[in-house]
């Protein structure tokens, strides 16, 4: 499958069969390039939890509302906990978490909304960015999927919170976003149980055994293949070949980079008459 992201400044990248869809969706992955901020989370870094200086965050994300033409006060964001709780959010809710940390939604690892002018984000440094559209019915969403979030399946919820909304699995479309990869991402014999109890009924495994107790595990394809098991066709999810360990010159790496890393942004939403506003 061709890869669904496209540098289009130095500071992000679109998922580009979206974009090319409808141009008011707006739907991308930052990278750690065109910021201001220094030391490890040189130079943008768009997390306000990690030790940055609070001013150096709110400029760096005032670039990317620039660069988007989509205003920082029409942002959402989260204290995210690595948990499954998905939140729907509409007008009512711009900008909280947009500028500061604790204005943001508690304990939430996901968003979905129909409303236009909403930039729903979340923050990252190795999880997997999980984006998902609906184009018949106007929905978008993004989940954040840690190795936790993904073997409780925030993918799965994502998929039930719009079955809830009239939305069928075969309307949605998804694509996995930059993440570390398997050759990355070692993991214990502890994490891979929980993986073999979600995928009993498969032949084939998102893991290899590369010693005693040691696995690489591949969470891009294992989100990949919640979202089928949860309904939605094979062949209308993506998964990018985006490496956040890898690709050291576009991302911050909390692996590669012992914990000392800024984080990255994903964000999704419709944009409409923003700019004469």
């Amino acid at each position: 499958m061709k890869e669904p992201f496209v540098l289009v400044e130095d500071q992000y990248l679109l998922v580009d069969s979206w974009r090319q869809q409808n141009l008011q969706l707006v739907a991308g992955f930052t990278t750690k390039n065109g910021g201001v901020s220094s030391g490890c989370f040189t130079s943008l870094n768009t997390g306000f939890h990690v030790g940055d200086k609070i001013g150096d965050v709110q400029a760096n994300r005032r670039i990317l509302a620039e660069k988007l033409s989509f205003p920082l006060n029409h942002w959402v964001g989260a204290e995210q906990t690595h948990e499954t709780h998905i939140q729907q959010v509409t007008t009512r809710d711009c900008g909280k978490g947009a500028t500061d940390y604790l204005s943001g939604f508690r304990a939430t690892d996901g968003f979905y909304t129909r409303d236009k002018n909403v930039l729903l984000t979340l923050c990252y440094a190795d999880c997997v960015p999980l984006y998902f559209y609906a184009p018949t019915h106007g929905m978008v969403g993004v989940a954040h999927a840690g190795w936790k979030g993904t073997v409780n399946g925030i993918a799965h919820n994502m998929v039930e919170a719009w079955i809830h909304e009239g939305i069928k699995p075969s309307e949605i479309f998804a694509v996995v976003g930059p993440s570390i990869c398997s050759k990355c991402y070692v993991v214990d014999d502890k994490v891979i149980d929980l993986v073999r109890n979600l995928l009993e009924e498969n032949d084939e495994k998102p893991y290899n055994l590369i010693s005693e107790g040691q696995y690489q595990l591949d969470l891009k394809e294992l989100n990949a293949m919640i979202m089928e098991k949860s309904g939605i066709p094979r062949e209308q999810i993506a998964v990018t070949s985006y490496c956040t360990s890898c690709d050291e010159d576009l991302f911050f790496s909390h692996r590669r980079d012992n914990g000392k890393s800024g984080r990255l942004m994903s964000f999704i939403g419709w944009k409409e008459d923003l700019e004469k506003r």
